[in-house]
């Protein structure tokens, strides 16, 4: 037992630390304050304070699963201390888990009763609440669903005459209408929805047709480029085109998830990227991201954008397209590409990722969870997942899936990196993100890869955020989720 000398020395130490944490923590480097405040739980374990800011700082890097974990240790050492409750449902609020919120708010409301930020954060989660009952009240079985697709006839919509806008003429989508759009939606003008719907329409037919696992062949002497997350930063993805060129058969992209959420032109980038995806196939590959799915959508702003800028048809549209998203590429055999990352069990093969049904909302476990949700982690094994959905695999789990399916490196990404990418797992295994300055406070860079073929060695191009029009990020974000951020 250490004698109360150290003990009281180790409790000023940690205070000392917990304001050191607390100013990486405005400075938002939260993987900083996430260290700091864990140096100060090791010198004072029992101090709820520092559990409940070390949840937080877990919540603004998007580890819910951990920022649950600690906040409810944090409720375990002080059952009176409002923001263990309070991080703890702000963290189910943000993974979708209403209900579990309501509980940790109404547990607020009875240690703060005449808090009014407390009262009417409870309401907005109880109306949350409300209309998830009433949304699965009405919802179609599954089996009696029709599709949204099938019902639209792109042909019949007028384009008024005052529409001055990027316009295709007949079936085939141009260069030059891509490029028109682009700055139209530079300059923030709306394509007309005629065009969207024939473009939407258009990609979900291409989609369809593909593999589960995509195989991407780069003849010798050309190149290939990989990015990653996006989310809605429109302006950087104008950027990434201006460093690197258009997609074409010549230079051709994989976009590796998360296209939308987040960045308030979530729009204006899917529909550049589909509008890519029409005019040549081969020019742009889009895989499957967390976020390409409706209960996403529905928290973190696209599912709003959408509904502001188009109509709710769209809403449902485009959560059907998103269902048709490859899960995974590989690049001339060798490559292996996925948003998430890989698996709970060992000797999956890549037949079995062509295998699965991907024609749904993801589900909450089992292989296209993983694909979609997964993370790596420093250490040898397999862990809980820091998001509290998919797993932590390490090294050796890396190692056995790569000898497994005789390839030689994994590409990632669904994580912001500092440096906009980062190389991990004795160099067989690369993040990549492509947002810098991720929700306008994060201060990351972006990268993305370049192939060369034959030799597929990677090329990391790393670039700096841009300016964007004065939309903030999460600006069509549900209104309860704003507030807790």
């Amino acid at each position: 037992m250490p004698n109360m000398e150290t003990q009281n020395s180790n409790v000023s130490r940690a205070e000392e630390i917990k304001v050191l944490a607390n100013e990486a923590f405005k400075a938002h480097k939260y993987g900083q304050a996430i260290d700091l405040y864990t140096q100060a739980i090791e010198l004072n374990g029992d101090n709820a304070v520092y559990w409940a800011n070390r949840a937080f700082a877990h919540s603004k890097l998007e580890e819910y699963g951990s920022a649950i974990q600690d906040a409810s240790k944090a409720t375990e050492i002080d059952p009176k201390y409002s923001k263990g409750y309070y991080r703890r449902g702000a963290a189910y609020l943000a993974m979708g888990k209403f209900k579990d919120a309501l509980k940790d708010f109404q547990q607020v409301k009875k240690i703060c009763p005449n808090d009014p930020d407390a009262s009417k954060k409870l309401k907005e989660c109880e109306k949350a609440v409300m209309k998830l009952k009433f949304e699965e009240a009405i919802a179609v079985p599954e089996s009696q669903r029709r599709s949204v697709a099938d019902s639209i006839d792109f042909h019949s919509i007028d384009v008024e005459p005052q529409y001055s806008g990027a316009r295709i003429e007949g079936d085939i989508v141009t260069l030059d209408f891509v490029k028109k759009m682009m700055d139209d939606f530079k300059n923030q003008k709306c394509l007309h929805k005629r065009y969207a719907f024939q473009m939407v329409l258009q990609t979900r037919e291409i989609l369809q047709a593909l593999p589960s696992l995509v195989d991407i062949n780069v003849p010798e002497g050309k190149h290939f480029t990989v990015c990653g997350d996006v989310h809605g930063q429109f302006y950087d993805l104008l950027n990434i085109f201006e460093l690197n060129g258009l997609p074409s058969e010549e230079n051709p992209y994989l976009f590796n998830g998360d296209f939308v959420d987040r960045g308030s032109f979530s729009l204006e980038v899917i529909l550049t990227l589909f509008a890519f995806k029409c005019m040549c196939p081969s020019a742009i590959y889009l895989s499957r991201g967390n976020h390409e799915s409706k209960s996403m959508n529905k928290i973190y702003g696209f599912e709003g954008e959408v509904r502001s800028k188009l109509s709710e048809t769209f809403v449902e549209l485009f959560a059907e397209v998103f269902c048709c998203l490859p899960l995974a590429h590989v690049i001339n055999g060798k490559v292996f590409v996925v948003h998430g990352g890989l698996f709970s069990v060992d000797g999956v093969k890549l037949s079995d990722i062509k295998a699965i049904d991907r024609f749904c909302e993801p589900p909450e476990e089992g292989l296209m969870c993983e694909l979609l949700w997964s993370d790596p982690q420093p250490f040898p094994g397999r862990g809980p997942s820091k998001r509290g959905v998919g797993l932590s695999f390490g090294k050796d789990v890396t190692r056995r899936f790569l000898q497994d399916n005789n390839l030689d490196l994994v590409v990632r990404s669904h994580e912001v990196k500092d440096e906009g990418y980062e190389i991990e797992h004795d160099g067989k295994l690369i993040t990549v993100f492509s947002a810098p300055n991720y929700c306008d406070q994060m201060g990351n860079k972006g990268a993305f890869i370049r192939f060369e073929a034959p030799d597929l060695k990677p090329n990391i191009v790393t670039f700096s955020a841009v300016p964007h029009p004065n939309v903030k990020p999460m600006a069509y974000a549900n209104n309860f989720l704003r507030m807790f951020s």
